[in-house]
């Protein structure tokens, strides 16, 4: 029923299970659970019309430019610092925003966006998406997992 995954622990040695709880109720403190992340993209909570992913992105690293027709999305900062760009066009990100721990950033459907870490740590964050975006149980360990499934 669930994708589980081994989760960046407390304590050296100490396992910690976590999965895609939705569609079912789930509580949880997400800020310690997105600090604690440290995959690039893990699907938490996905349920039909809301879906909740935890992300790490690598000093200097970025999401990745990108642009969803059919969805809104939700971010939060909780570690880390990094550079918002948005735009109505691909070549043409004129929408600019410094980012830091407790930031949110709205991205409407349409929207092309990506999230550089201008940072010295890993940029830790968690996004919602409305409607779900990624398959239910999606654990993409690095960025470059995450681009080989979307090349498919």
């Amino acid at each position: 029923m669930f994708n589980d995954y081994i989760f960046n622990p407390r304590r050296p040695g100490q396992r910690e299970k976590i999965r895609d709880y939705g569609p079912y109720p789930f509580i949880t403190n997400i800020e310690d659970l997105a600090r604690r992340n440290r995959f690039f993209r893990v699907a938490l909570w996905t349920g039909e019309y809301l879906q909740l992913t935890l992300m790490s992105i690598d000093v200097g690293d970025d999401i990745g430019l990108e642009m969803h027709n059919n969805l809104d999305q939700f971010i939060r900062i909780e570690r880390g610092q990094g550079l918002v760009l948005m735009g109505d066009e691909r070549d043409y990100l004129d929408y600019r925003a410094r980012v830091y721990d407790g930031y949110v950033v709205f991205i409407p459907a349409g929207t092309w966006h990506n999230l550089i870490n201008t940072g010295r740590t890993p940029l830790k964050l968690y996004s919602i998406y409305a409607p779900p975006e990624h398959p239910h149980g999606t654990v993409q360990e690095r960025k470059e997992d995450a681009e080989e499934f979307y090349e498919q």
